[in-house]
């Protein structure tokens, strides 16, 4: 045979393997084993905030009080911040309240969890930063081998922390002593990092009085939003103290999630300001992820070091509706790669480890427990899924949850109304 045909077969196999393997990823990437993550005890909402690369979750779980289709703000009867490890659920505690929460919250590689607690103590200006109705102050926690410990304020009675990564440090808000003007009695809220136990404020935008930072990567860039106590007038990310506006669409944004690689998320205003949209910034530049057809709105809230982006839509309700993923340019909903036996529809999709596992929150659809709202871990698998959920139930089911819980949420994941 000549070197000629030798070298052209050689190519022929070549390119037919290529494209073989890539069918076969394409193929292996089909779907997703779905673990239920249940909730806790008799309570009727259980969402996974947070994965580690271990697959260990961040768990938030609670009773949401029925009959408030009317209010603006649904209540939360009660509410504990776990993890689960493999299945053992383990609950954190409290710092003397009843009721430990999270604002996204994560568990870093190390088992490290942060939140924010009740305290016993009556907060002496009557406000009520964790949202449970108590007026009782809220102080942010770090917990770890075992221990649930309080952080330190910036002189005020309330703060909550977000997010830990793997060097220890913590993003979060705290407040200082001066009282927000524009939210009285409430004081003002501004952006912390956390380290080696000290609380260090972080510069808002202008003349911003206002700031959360809701996530940091283990290189120390934090990012959020700057604005005041009822808007997000900027995205925000943070690095050596200094605070860089990310762009927008001229009506404001919020950043969720930075991966290691300096690639964030979050969600923006769309131009007119009638609704938003997820969000994806890398070089500069603004990446509009738009929603998924018929939702209303969205937020990208978790990215990992591969670019894939987790998130969640809502319709014009404010009913949570859809988790998705985006990758490669496209959003897909979740449910169209979940099986349709894993009984669940998940309509929230928070964050993304290394191993492609991803957090979130589904309904219940059938069983004992149908229309319940449970947390979940997705892990993704080299087989076909067979149908999958978005088959079995091709629009978003009923919950048992008031129609009204999702503002709550929107309220507690720091998605106030953007202007600018």
């Amino acid at each position: 045979m000549s070197t000629l045909r030798q070298l052209r077969n050689f190519w022929i196999l070549w390119v037919t393997t290529i494209v073989l393997a890539c069918f076969s990823n394409a193929v292996a990437q089909a779907g997703y084993r779905v673990t239920d993550l249940g909730t806790e005890g008799n309570d009727n909402l259980g969402c996974a905030m947070s994965v580690n690369d271990q697959g260990w979750t961040e768990i938030m779980a609670g009773n949401v009080e029925p009959g408030q289709q009317d209010s603006v703000v649904g209540k939360l009867l009660n509410g504990r911040a776990l993890i689960d490890v493999d299945g053992f659920k383990l609950d954190l505690g409290t710092l003397g309240g009843l009721n430990s929460w999270m604002n996204w919250g994560e568990i870093n590689d190390f088992g490290q969890v942060v939140g924010f607690s009740e305290t016993n103590v009556p907060d002496p200006n009557g406000e009520d930063i964790c949202g449970f109705g108590t007026h009782l102050t809220c102080r942010p926690f770090l917990w770890q081998f075992f221990h649930m410990s309080a952080l330190p304020t910036l002189g005020g009675n309330n703060a909550q922390a977000s997010a830990i990564n793997d060097r220890g440090q913590i993003a979060g808000f705290a407040e200082n002593t001066t009282v927000d003007s524009g939210c009285p009695p409430n004081r003002i809220q501004l952006p912390v990092l956390w380290e080696k136990g000290k609380a260090q404020p972080l510069p808002t935008v202008g003349s911003d009085p206002d700031g959360v930072a809701f996530w940091i990567n283990d290189q120390g860039q934090a990012v959020g939003y700057s604005g005041t106590c009822t808007a997000a007038l900027h995205a925000v990310s943070w690095e050596n103290g200094t605070a860089f506006p990310l762009p927008d669409l001229g009506t404001g944004a919020i950043a969720q999630g930075i991966n290691n690689q300096g690639q964030i998320v979050g969600t923006v205003g769309s131009p007119d300001g009638t609704t938003q949209y997820g969000a994806l910034w890398q070089n500069g530049a603004i990446t509009n992820l738009g929603t998924l057809p018929g939702d209303f709105a969205a937020i990208a809230t978790g990215i990992n070091s591969k670019g894939q982006v987790v998130g969640s839509t809502w319709d014009s309700n404010f009913n949570w509706s859809h988790g998705f993923i985006w990758q490669d340019g496209v959003m897909t909903d979740l449910n169209t790669l979940f099986p349709a036996s894993s009984n669940l529809f998940a309509t929230m999709a928070n964050k993304i480890n290394e191993r492609g596992q991803i957090s979130g929150m589904a309904i219940v659809l059938s069983g004992p427990h149908a229309g319940n709202i449970h947390a979940f871990l997705a892990t993704p698998v080299r087989q076909s899924i067979g149908r999958s959920v978005a088959e079995v139930a091709p629009t978003r089911p009923k919950s048992n949850l008031p129609a009204n819980v999702s503002k709550q949420h929107l309220q507690r994941f720091g998605l106030v109304r953007f202007e600018r």
